[in-house]
């Protein structure tokens, strides 16, 4: 997490977030998701790769890649 503070701490612009809940278990993972998604309400655009379709399901802008086809 040392990490994701350093990268909120300058408050970014974009913020790319490659499977930030990868690894984490589900009190977790929904901790960090809330966070991405409150940075995201204040106005930063977040950059979210995941394979979860839970979180994906909370955003408000999905770009799907199946198969090597992006699907918008």
């Amino acid at each position: 997490m040392l990490y994701g503070a350093r990268a909120l701490i300058n408050d970014p612009v974009i913020l790319l977030a490659d499977e930030p809940t990868g690894n984490l278990d589900k009190k977790a993972a929904d901790e960090i998701m809330e966070l991405l998604l409150a940075v995201n309400r204040r106005g930063n655009t977040v950059l979210l790769v995941t394979h979860e379709q839970r979180y994906a399901n909370l955003c408000r802008r999905r770009i799907e890649i199946n198969d090597g086809k992006i699907l918008v």
